[in-house]
């Protein structure tokens, strides 16, 4: 399954509750969508996130749903790490 980065941008700080994301889930698992991961800035405004899905559309559904942004999209093709070559 094709793996995207997605920002997000909040007017208000995000402050994640168990219950939010718990219906983020819930949602996403409807739309085919899993999220992997978030990084949440220093301002609590932004959002970058790591998920698997089977195409953007369903990671704007899900959003749409979720009534969170879903600001960029980005499709990636891999994984690179200081690691790799050690």
């Amino acid at each position: 399954m094709p793996r995207y980065i997605i920002e997000r941008q909040f007017a208000e700080q995000l402050i994640p509750t168990k219950e939010g994301v718990e219906s983020v889930n819930l949602i996403n698992d409807q739309e085919g969508v899993q999220w992997i991961f978030s990084f949440l800035s220093a301002d609590k405004k932004k959002t970058y996130c790591l998920y698997d899905a089977p195409n953007p559309e369903a990671i704007r559904a899900a959003a749409r749903r979720n009534n969170i942004p879903a600001d960029v999209i980005i499709e990636i093709s891999g994984e690179i790490g200081p690691n790799m070559f050690a």
